[in-house]
């Protein structure tokens, strides 16, 4: 079952999509307007869009540049009015296929169908490859690293709540992933939550999901990420950051495996195995009042600490080339190499950023270097492009924060050359998410 956005200003036709798509299983949104259809997909996710090019106010072209523009699912543009040239337009601009009106409702369920087929392989292999680079990031010569692996093996086949602790970018995502991995559970999913950055009234929704008309806002019932992650793992990160009162439901569902939506009656019994990751000290953040011990008990069963990045003695020089050598891949251009004095460079620096650090230090060497061959001096560490503006003392702790993530997201943007992707990757949320954000905070992207 997909969720669907109509864009279209007859009525007739709205309903007719409508009516077939539901007959299919399918879940619709309708919308009349080009700002009424944007409007509705910057509020909520869907899987795939229907508009129509002739629209009162912005048409149709316009929408459809905007949709791209942060990162949409499929469209599929209809027209009455359409021909070559228009068709020709669409499909430069994006759109996945052109449809001419009066529409032959097979076609255009053919069209749905392999749509949503076609995004689901991109997904799979953007997933295949991801998990690929996961195990191999994994590999390290060193001791640490080589403890690290035993123990993901060992921990792996079972059921048991894992806590990993380690520093920001150290890789403790891709540990959880490994362990996912290499259980029972691979084949079905693995579902992961960033619990800093859900704001305190959504996160009982997004891991409990809601029922329609809950809440303001609340248009349609939608599942929260604990039956997603049902037969398979739920990944907690920065679980440190979760307030008390959602850690008491959290805790209520590892004791049960049950739980109720938000404004719902029924209980869901669900299988989930829980990893946790956090860099904070949690015995600590016991002491201060802000985490449950009963909590913290329940999720460390196998404690794992991911060493930082300094520690890792020659590691730090095989990563390094192994993202040259993967930037390269992707580029296809000729695969730099580290000088000896550049490895001694990268070995004897500190990473406060961890892997993290690494990988965009060698992403931009890889990009604006023009020789092939890193030297020494080309390394430049321990320096931000922009440094992050002081934050006005009069703002309130919500106008604080998102003025911090804000002038935070410009520095990483004229870091990284103003490519979106990369800079998502580098902040570590969906791509489509950081449009979002981009839009919400009036940053326009310029590339050089």
């Amino acid at each position: 079952m997909a969720k669907i956005l109509i864009i279209d200003d007859e009525p007739g036709i709205r309903t007719t999509l409508a009516d077939i798509l539901h007959d299919e299983g399918h879940r619709t949104t309708l919308c009349e307007s080009g700002e009424e259809g944007l409007a509705q997909y910057a509020r909520e996710e869907v899987d795939l869009i229907i508009l129509d090019l002739w629209l009162p106010g912005i048409d149709g072209m316009a929408v459809l540049e905007r949709l791209r523009a942060a990162g949409a699912p499929p469209v599929i543009v209809v027209s009455g009015h359409g021909n070559v040239d228009t068709a020709v337009r669409a499909t430069r601009l994006g759109a996945y296929d052109f449809l001419e009106k009066p529409l032959s409702l097979e076609r255009v369920l053919l069209t749905v169908n392999h749509a949503l087929a076609d995004r689901r392989l991109r997904e799979q292999v953007r997933d295949l490859r991801r998990h690929l680079t996961l195990e191999e990031l994994l590999i390290g010569e060193s001791d640490v690293m080589k403890k690290l692996d035993q123990q993901v093996r060992s921990a792996a086949p079972s059921n048991s709540r894992v806590l990993i602790t380690g520093e920001n970018g150290s890789g403790k995502e891709i540990v959880a992933r490994n362990l996912h991995r290499l259980s029972h559970r691979a084949e079905q999913p693995f579902i992961d939550v960033n619990c800093a950055a859900i704001p305190e009234e959504l996160i009982e929704s997004e891991l409990f999901g809601h029922r329609k008309g809950a809440f303001t806002g609340a248009i349609d019932e939608r599942k929260g990420k604990f039956e997603l992650a049902d037969g398979g793992t739920l990944f907690l990160d920065e679980i440190g950051d979760m307030s008390l009162k959602t850690q008491a439901k959290v805790l209520r569902v590892l004791q049960e495996q049950t739980f109720q939506k938000v404004g719902g009656q029924q209980t869901i019994t669900v299988d989930v195995r829980v990893i946790a990751a956090t860099n904070k000290d949690l015995e600590a953040e016991i002491g201060g009042g802000s985490f449950r011990s009963d909590l913290y008990y329940r999720l460390n069963v196998i404690p794992i600490e991911v060493p930082p990045l300094r520690t890792r003695g020659n590691d730090i020089v095989l990563l390094a080339e192994y993202f040259l050598r993967r930037f390269a891949a992707e580029s296809g251009a000729p695969r730099k190499k580290l000088s000896a004095g550049a490895a001694t460079k990268l070995r004897a620096y500190h990473w406060p950023g961890n892997v993290r650090e690494l990988r965009n230090v060698i992403e931009r060497l890889a990009i604006l270097l023009p020789g092939e061959t890193i030297e020494a001096e080309d390394i430049q560490l321990g320096t931000r492009a922009e440094a992050v503006a002081p934050i006005a003392a009069n703002l309130t702790l919500k106008e604080a924060r998102d003025e911090f993530e804000k002038q935070y997201i410009l520095a990483r943007l004229k870091e990284l050359a103003g490519n979106v992707s990369r800079t998502a990757d580098a902040l570590g949320v969906e791509r489509s998410n950081l449009y979002r954000k981009l839009h919400a905070y009036g940053i326009r992207v310029e590339r050089p």
